[in-house]
């Protein structure tokens, strides 16, 4: 990484991490030798960009952040910005001037990757288009962010598409996703976590990119790919999809989203409401499972009232088993029935705050920042 101290003064200081007040043997810690030595310019903003070069720079890549003279507008989260920027070298440019694009190009003369998250047609106008990217780097992998992708690659009836604005909620609606956050009644929820943004965009992007610097390694060949967070978004349904084309073959009709498979219509994979109105989640969806909870509850009258037995949805059994175990969980605490299954394995939890999973001893190796990386390294050769 470049140090700060080395920063031209226009530069935006980098934030660094402070170690003595992280876990030295952090998860995050095990993992920056796997990037070293990849140099990544991003140009992206707000979130999905910037959280995909805050994972590629918790693995050791260097990360070049380019903002405009006003800054990126994430900025303006405070806490949220520092949490995504922190360790990335920052510089302030700008893109309106030739000076400005002339650095640009000048980062890209060494760096393996470049993100932005643009609209389309907004690199060519200011001369970063894949071309002459190319010929300045021809092993540059360049990755667009995009909400809709791109005209050229899509069919000509999703072209209007392509150019239009939108955030994560818009992503979400259009891809399907948002319809199937449904309460129990089957009123629309709203979603205060960016599935789009983070999943659609940051994972996918990071996925494609590090493919991408992989294949250009091989074949001195770099390549512009275009992330639409939207159809990335629709890919990820693919459990609800085949979940709703079994409802359908069993029904005879497609299931809204609170009455299918997975969705809240058995009652060895649903949410139940405790006595003082928390909510213990419910993944029983084996058959051991399920019988192991019968058990703890003192139901076993309903321990084979379990799909894997033939009792499928809405039938008379479930329906049965589904009452007994409302019931049963409405008669005691959270509290209560967190103790009851903390050393039962039958794939049941407390449904936590924020505020308590923050706090909870499964992340008890966070960092400053409250993140925590998804991954554990067991052994090294």
């Amino acid at each position: 990484m470049v140090n700060s101290d080395s920063m031209p003064s226009s530069s935006i200081p980098s934030y660094s991490t402070p170690s003595s007040s992280m876990n030295s043997h952090s998860m995050t810690d095990m993992m920056t030798d796997c990037l070293h030595g990849l140099k990544v310019v991003d140009l992206t903003r707000n979130l999905p960009g910037p959280f995909a070069t805050r994972l590629l720079a918790d693995l050791g890549a260097e990360i070049v952040k380019i903002e405009p003279e006003n800054g990126d507008p994430g900025r303006a989260f405070g806490e949220l910005f520092k949490a995504l920027n922190h360790g990335k070298y920052c510089e302030k440019i700008d893109f309106r001037s030739a000076a400005g694009i002339e650095t640009i190009k000048a980062h890209i003369k060494d760096a393996d990757v470049m993100l932005d998250s643009f609209r389309p047609e907004v690199l060519l106008g200011m001369g970063l288009d894949a071309a002459t990217l190319h010929a300045i780097n021809p092993k540059l992998v360049m990755i667009s962010i995009t909400g809709y992708g791109i005209a050229d690659a899509l069919d000509e009836t999703a072209e209007s598409w392509t150019a239009k604005a939108g955030h994560d909620i818009n992503f979400m609606a259009m891809s399907g996703t948002l319809a199937q956050l449904k309460t129990a009644t089957g009123e629309q929820a709203m979603p205060n976590m960016q599935f789009a943004d983070l999943a659609g965009g940051s994972d996918t992007a990071v996925i494609a990119l590090l493919a991408a610097v992989f294949a250009a390694k091989n074949t001195g060949r770099g390549r512009h790919i275009a992330v639409s967070m939207t159809h990335s978004l629709y890919h990820h349904l693919v459990m609800p999809k085949a979940t709703a084309d079994m409802m359908e073959n069993i029904n005879g009709q497609r299931p809204e989203p609170q009455n299918d498979f997975l969705g809240g219509v058995l009652p060895c994979y649903r949410l139940y409401k405790t006595q003082d109105g928390r909510h213990m989640a419910v993944g029983s969806l084996e058959l051991k499972f399920w019988q192991l909870l019968c058990a703890t509850l003192e139901l076993t009258e309903y321990s084979n009232a379990h799909w894997q037995r033939g009792f499928m949805p809405n039938t008379a059994e479930s329906k049965k088993a589904e009452q007994a175990m409302t019931e049963k969980f409405a008669s005691q605490t959270l509290a209560h029935w967190q103790m009851v299954f903390s050393d039962v394995d039958a794939c049941v939890t407390p449904v936590l705050t924020l505020a308590e999973a923050q706090s909870h001893p499964l992340f008890a190796h966070q960092d400053t920042y409250q993140a925590t990386a998804g991954w554990q390294v067991l052994a090294m050769a």
